[in-house]
């Protein structure tokens, strides 16, 4: 995937299907606009998502995160783009005819119901379709996809994450909750009490669920193991800093240094804080036992679940109103 961060200087070479928005969370009505355009590789275009960089708010996804999941759909170019004075200064007009046609030549086009873009907002999926029947685009505008009666929105995603509702998070998703990082040196107090883990610190700006232990996926290359995460302070034995510290099942290896990803998959337990390692140990070594448990059903195979071990829930498949 060919990707621009943080930069006004991108252009494609051949006509484009393009989808436009924040895409924070790359939750399933985002999945329904990336599907629409990556089906338009097929007639010879590039297949790009344009997104506008989020505000300083907390963020679903980090950039590396969302420049991640948006490759996995398939998607062959990714620019996302800061909100400069610039882009905030164009009219809907400007916005078109300089980014969508002169910069990426865009044969379609595939918006949100709510989208708005330019000068004030001035510019929705109305103006986009009519403006695109005299310059020679075609723009599909896609329905919202829904869960429990309510439109999916990054909004509702972090509603319900904050309260660590993980199987509403993971449905609205199509994925579970990932937190991705550099697997960093710790105490090495796991190590010492027999329970080795993985220690990431999350990226600045990285919204988490309620401190607490999660059971959980984490992505390794090619495999993905279960395993029981606690995301907090741990404040038995520090309290000063925010990580995510995951044990796998029955995985030997030295992983510092490297990049992985850990899916939160469902809540557990509030984080507390014990009198003393002893019952630190006792309750870690509880926890990984409901673990496996948990997981028994989920088809492991020599240490990796069989299956993407995906959540289910009543999303809705959304649609749109051309077709696409």
């Amino acid at each position: 995937m060919i990707y621009f961060q943080s930069t006004n200087d991108f252009a494609l070479a051949g006509p484009s299907a393009v989808t436009l928005g924040k895409f924070d969370g790359v939750h399933k009505g985002h999945r329904l606009l990336m599907d629409c355009i990556h089906r338009k590789e097929k007639e010879g275009c590039i297949s790009t998502a344009f997104a506008i960089a989020a505000g300083r708010g907390p963020l679903l996804m980090t950039p590396a995160e969302q420049k991640k999941t948006i490759r996995e759909l398939g998607i062959q170019v990714l620019i996302r783009c800061p909100f400069l004075p610039e882009f905030a200064k164009m009219s809907p007009e400007e916005f078109i005819e300089k980014i969508l046609l002169e910069r990426l030549h865009a044969k379609y086009v595939a918006v949100g119901t709510d989208y708005r873009f330019g000068y004030q907002r001035k510019g929705d999926a109305s103006f986009l379709k009519e403006y695109g029947k005299s310059h020679g685009f075609e723009t599909y505008v896609i329905e919202k996809a829904s869960y429990c009666g309510r439109e999916i929105s990054s909004s509702y995603i972090r509603e319900e994450l904050e309260k660590g509702n993980m199987q509403a998070v993971n449905t609205m998703l199509g994925d579970p909750y990932p937190v991705c990082g550099i697997v960093q040196h710790g105490a090495h107090l796991g190590s010492r009490l027999g329970i080795p883990t993985i220690n990431l610190v999350p990226e600045g700006g990285k919204l988490l669920p309620p401190f607490g232990v999660y059971y959980s996926v984490t992505e390794l290359e090619d495999r993905r193991i279960p395993g029981v995460t606690n995301v907090g302070r741990k404040p038995t034995v520090d309290g000063t800093y925010v990580s995510v510290e995951t044990y796998l099942f029955d995985f030997e290896g030295d992983l510092y240094g490297r990049e992985v990803c850990t899916h939160l998959l469902e809540w557990v337990r509030p984080e507390e804080k014990y009198s003393g390692l002893q019952n630190l140990q006792h309750q870690i070594q509880k926890d990984i036992e409901a673990g496996r448990n948990y997981f028994s059903g989920q088809g492991i195979v020599d240490g990796q679940l069989a299956d993407d071990h995906a959540p289910t829930g009543d999303a809705g498949s959304g649609s749109d109103t051309e077709g696409c």
